[in-house]
């Protein structure tokens, strides 16, 4: 890893540097985020033939048909990772969900799995429930290697195990199990570790596929789950949330560490606190407003926040008026008298309850908003409900999507999730630091470019994608385009490689109909004498780095096989990794049938 930067950072404060999501209506981040800011509700109502459960329970007349059902929660690439169709289909959905998310996360980030430095801790959350749901492998007299790659596969406690496995990482893996406040806690137990030094960086997430998929929700009076299958938080009509599923991964590293190493930097961790209600709760389960209010306090604390800086609070928002009263109480002692505003808001009017994932939802609405300084709407919001007297409170629901211009001149968001069980858990974020200026990028450099995947297709589909966010952002430099690329990914068999002196040249090098030209493939390698090439301990190396002809031979070198070491093209820069489009998985329907 690179040296610390000259500038002082708060020395516990942890960079969000790579982002996955999946959520009802969504299969990536930012699409969303796009469902967020323009206030749409991605829990829909099922037809009758949709849902998979007992015909008595659908004709129930509380029987409500709604559900925030998660696209490809059946599907997986399992050749990327080297699994085998046998394994796949043994491993329950949230096994294959959280190591293609943790996979994303890594990407996004800009880090090649083969060349990530020091030590990786995968901290995740999933339902125990759904491995049972998915089918228990049979009790065998003999635990033989069949016996045991089917418990491992299938298993809940060795989802994170399996990430780090399969994505070839070493380091520490922690499955937690802490009803639906688990993303939180993989949060704060993955900021621990790397405080601590146990790890380099950080994966840490959630992953929750109900089954049968997709179902509703049988509704019963007082408890969580809604009437009419919209949730309403902070609404006087509110009667609890539809349930939901999806996957969530944040890649996580010492903010000062981040920076010397020239990561994006979604956001920032300052800090993080998680507590539990004990025998001092109301009703076991039911959020108990001091145990909560001094968990939120303490997450302050520890980031050493006052309260008058924080101006986005992500509630927990059950849409229940007794849970939201409570929570809204719980907030308000925390942040204690002050005369500056805070907006308020839930995610789960858009995407409903994701479980286990529902803080993840929340914290990924935060950083969303953070990165793009806008504030998205709570929906579903019409009459306030008059036990919660806001006026009263710092906190003003959120309506509107609005730009967000902080009183405090500093943007810090708070995020709670509340479990069954008594578990609370909050995190404090804040908006990336300012990128010290650089120089304009040098005008007419030659620069190679590298792309890979399994197959000719998916290279095919990687060179559409990349083509498409460089025309989308014109702001992209093509310094930290092809740093990226060719430090933070992992290198594949079918490769694509091009000489470039500007972005058009390479938008252009990257059309399907390109022929020729600045770009070489594996489909049409030209012949180079690669052992004439200098070679260095990690391959190849660059003979010349702003020499067109060579790095010509270098890309053709790479292109037919031979091992290359980039990093001699990318030192001594002021270039960034930047998040650009991640492995276009081949998805395929897996489904244990058999043991």
């Amino acid at each position: 890893m690179s040296e610390s930067p000259e500038q002082d950072y708060d020395p516990g404060d942890v960079a969000v540097i790579g982002i996955s999501c999946k959520a009802p209506g969504a299969r990536t981040k930012e699409q969303f985020w796009d469902n967020l800011v323009h206030g749409r509700e991605s829990v829909r109502f099922l037809e009758k033939d949709e849902i998979k459960v007992d015909e008595t329970l659908i004709n129930n007349p509380y029987y409500v048909r709604a559900c925030g059902t998660l696209d490809g929660y059946d599907a997986f690439d399992p050749s990327v990772f080297g699994i085998s169709d046998r394994m796949a289909a043994a491993m329950t959905p949230e096994n294959r969900l959280f190591v293609e998310s943790a996979w994303e996360a890594l990407e996004d980030g800009g880090y090649d799995p083969d060349r990530v430095p020091g030590e990786m801790g995968i901290y995740g959350a999933n339902n125990p429930q759904t491995a049972a749901l998915y089918g228990t492998p049979p009790d065998r007299v003999s635990v033989g290697p069949e016996a045991i790659e089917h418990g491992l596969a299938w298993s809940p406690d060795t989802m994170t195990s399996n990430a780090l496995y399969y994505i070839g990482l070493t380091g520490e893996a922690v499955t937690v199990t802490t009803a639906c406040a688990g993303f939180h806690y993989a949060v704060h137990l993955a900021c621990q570790s790397l405080l601590l030094g146990q790890t380099d960086m950080a994966i840490a997430g959630g992953a929750m596929v109900r089954l049968p998929h997709p179902r509703g929700h049988l509704w019963e009076e007082g408890r969580i789950l809604s009437r009419d299958g919209h949730c309403r938080p902070f609404d006087a009509a509110g009667t609890g949330a539809a349930l939901s599923s999806g996957v969530v991964t944040m890649l996580l590293k010492p903010l000062a560490q981040a920076v010397a190493d020239r990561d994006h930097v979604y956001a920032v961790v300052k800090g993080s606190a998680i507590n539990n209600n004990g025998v001092s709760a109301m009703a076991y389960g039911l959020a108990q407003p001091e145990r909560l209010s001094a968990c939120i306090a303490a997450a302050m604390q520890v980031g050493g926040v006052t309260p008058e800086t924080v101006s986005m609070y992500e509630a927990n928002g059950l849409g229940l008026p007794i849970t939201d009263q409570l929570e809204v109480h719980a907030v308000n002692m925390a942040f204690g008298k002050q005369t500056g505003t805070c907006s308020i808001g839930g995610v789960k009017g858009n995407v409903g309850h994701g479980g286990v994932v529902a803080g993840g939802f929340g914290a990924m609405k935060a950083t969303m908003a953070l990165y793009h300084r806008t504030l998205a709407p709570t929906i579903n919001l019409t009459e306030p409900d008059p036990e919660i007297d806001f006026p009263s409170t710092p906190f003003v629901p959120q309506l509107e999507s609005a730009d967000w211009e902080p009183e405090a001149g500093i943007r810090r968001a708070g995020i709670t999730a509340i479990g069954g069980g008594g578990y609370n858990g909050h995190l404090v974020l804040e908006e990336a630091p300012a990128l010290a200026e650089r120089a304009p990028e040098a005008v007419g450099r030659p620069r190679l470019a590298t792309l890979s995947a399994l197959d000719d297709e998916a290279l095919a589909r990687q060179r559409a994608r990349l083509r498409h966010r460089l025309l989308a952002d014109p702001g992209l430099r093509l310094d930290d385009v092809c740093f990226s690329l060719n430090l933070g990914r992992r290198t594949m068999d079918r490769r694509w490689a091009a000489v470039v002196r500007s972005r058009e040249e390479l938008i252009e090098a990257l059309s399907a109909d390109s022929a020729g030209g600045p770009a070489v493939t594996t489909a049409a390698a030209p012949r180079v004498d690669a052992d004439g090439l200098p070679q260095g301990d990690q391959g190849i190396v660059p003979a010349a780095p702003d020499d067109d002809r060579a790095l010509a031979a270098l890309a053709a070198a790479w292109v037919n096989g031979r091992r290359v070491d980039f990093r001699p093209l990318h030192k001594g820069e002021a270039s960034h990794r930047v998040p650009l489009p991640t492995y276009p998985f081949r998805l395929r329907r897996f489904w244990r049938t058999e043991w």
